[in-house]
């Protein structure tokens, strides 16, 4: 059983190193999130915020095609949370992976679960 968590813990460390090699913000607390959150609405930026877990597989698959996205829809930011490290910016969060669409500094859209072609799509839409 420790075997077990150790692989985990390897793979959610190379799910880290994936996401913060590419143009992905990672708020590692409430403090960090909410400053995120303040930025996208004072500048009306267009973003997509993934709300996932590290003890999350759904969220685990579907990292590595945020950040391939992330790439090819350069309009839009970008920013993945883990909802353990900011549990008070995110306790209404009920579902993981859970997508916040913002456009004009207003959240505009919400996708909960996964699907390569349900978030291109849905990002499409947003950028």
């Amino acid at each position: 059983m420790g075997e077990m968590s150790e692989v985990e813990d390897k793979r959610a460390l190379e799910e880290t190193r994936l996401i913060h090699s590419k143009k992905i913000m990672c708020p590692s607390n409430d403090a960090q999130l909410t400053k995120i959150l303040q930025s996208i609405r004072t500048t009306k930026t267009s973003a997509v915020i993934n709300y996932g877990a590290s003890w999350c597989r759904v969220c685990s698959e579907i990292l590595p095609v945020f950040s391939q996205l992330s790439n090819e829809f350069q309009k839009l930011s970008f920013i993945y949370t883990d909802i353990d490290e900011c549990p008070e910016t995110t306790q209404n969060i009920r579902y993981t992976p859970t997508f916040h669409f913002y456009s004009g500094g207003e959240k505009v859209d919400e996708m909960l679960g996964t699907g390569e072609e349900r978030l291109r799509d849905r990002l499409w839409l947003h950028s």
